[in-house]
């Protein structure tokens, strides 16, 4: 084998416009070199290049790959994290601000997610009906599915009703969530209050506590009712959410009540009532 079987074809394509300059071919567009000279085993030999607007061209279609890769997988993500597609919708771009101090501190919690991912430390989010608790965590996790992050977004009904009608494997079920960086669980004390339930609920927060991820729990509890349960399972599951959470009372009015009653008016006058 010789040095030509070597290195291989060595002359580029010629496209129209391109010239010869010192004996080397160049591009006709950004007149760069196409060609160069290298000294291999002590001989001068002409190899191929790439010019200027070739490898423009070539770093342009891999920026724009990977661009369509990132989106394939952020559309991935959505379809994966999110049980309830609507949710995926629900952005900070869609956040009204009113409540400005949560609103602040979710798109803190975003910023800072890396080092708290590697505390382990998730969101206690409490206070009454409808202030906006499970809009404002649909909001994390749609900004960190953003970043590549997989979230799951789901709550504490569909998870004890899916793992109810489950004979065997719950455990694998349960542990099943840790592969997400973030779990979001809506809506805790709304599930019937039986032992059962109990157990399961209990099940969830200590799996995902053994795992050292970060975990947001919303809840219409208040934060005597958090901090001193009557029932004793109650409090070891509260206790460990403490741990596990920081606790953020989300106050405001009641934005269901806002909703119902502007699309009462609406429908009234759609009907000129």
């Amino acid at each position: 084998m010789n040095i030509d079987d070597i290195i291989g074809e060595r002359q580029p394509i010629k496209a129209e416009g391109d010239y010869i300059k010192d004996g080397l071919l160049y591009c006709g567009k950004c007149h760069t070199p196409k060609q160069t000279r290298v000294e291999l085993l002590g001989q001068i030999r002409v190899l191929s290049c790439i010019c200027k607007c070739e490898a423009e061209r070539i770093k342009e279609e891999q920026e724009a790959r990977a661009r369509k890769e990132a989106l394939n997988k952020v559309r991935r993500l959505k379809r994966m994290g999110f049980p309830d597609a609507e949710m995926s919708k629900w952005t900070f771009a869609k956040d009204d601000n009113s409540n400005e101090r949560i609103s602040q501190m979710a798109r803190k919690y975003v910023e800072c997610f890396e080092e708290l991912k590697a505390k382990g430390k998730g969101l206690l989010l409490y206070g009454s009906v409808g202030t906006g608790k499970t809009f404002i965590s649909a909001c994390i996790a749609n900004a960190l599915i953003e970043k590549g992050h997989p979230c799951l977004v789901t709550n504490f009904a569909r998870l004890t009703n899916t793992l109810q009608g489950m004979y065997e494997d719950k455990q694998k079920y349960i542990d099943s969530m840790n592969k997400f960086d973030l779990v979001v669980i809506d809506d805790l004390a709304s599930e019937r209050d039986t032992e059962y339930m109990g157990e399961v609920v209990q099940s969830i927060i200590d799996a995902r506590y053994r795992s050292r991820k970060p975990l947001i729990v919303t809840t219409n509890l208040t934060s005597e009712e958090l901090k001193h349960p009557q029932d004793v399972r109650k409090q070891r599951i509260y206790s460990r959410l403490f741990e596990m959470c920081i606790p953020v009372e989300v106050k405001g009015k009641d934005r269901r009540k806002e909703r119902l009653r502007q699309d009462y008016k609406d429908m009234e006058q759609m009907l000129g009532l």
